[in-house]
């Protein structure tokens, strides 16, 4: 379903950048997202060509509007509506950083999966 105006919290959580509309409401308040390197709030409207930076811990994504829509799509119908152009080497950080959260486990959450192990031995070995 298409639209002609949508908030930038609602664009976010509609193309799964965010899991609920309030992380998106809120890393716009916190100032983690820009619209030609401007903050943006929650309720400002995007137009199709606009480039959006959100800044996550430790790395940062870049996507350009496609397309507008009010509702929540499935993860195949994205790229209709937003264009990945983040940098390789961000996805890189985010790897890392991924990786590297992997060893720091809370007490009391019990061993590693066969997986979990399986990322930290690729981790420690390069």
């Amino acid at each position: 379903m298409e639209s002609t105006e949508v908030r930038i919290d609602k664009w976010l959580w509609a193309v799964r950048i965010f899991k609920t509309r309030n992380q998106a409401t809120e890393a716009c308040r916190a100032g983690k997202v820009t619209i030609k390197e401007n903050p943006a709030k929650p309720s400002r409207e995007v137009h199709p060509g606009d480039e959006i930076n959100i800044r996550f811990s430790g790395y940062s994504r870049t996507l350009r509007v496609i397309g507008l829509l009010n509702n929540r799509v499935g993860a195949k119908l994205v790229p209709d509506y937003a264009e990945e152009i983040t940098p390789p080497e961000e996805f890189e950080k985010a790897k890392r950083i991924h990786l590297f959260n992997l060893e720091q486990r809370a007490r009391g959450l019990g061993r590693p999966t066969k997986k979990e192990r399986r990322d930290m031995d690729r981790f420690f070995e390069e």
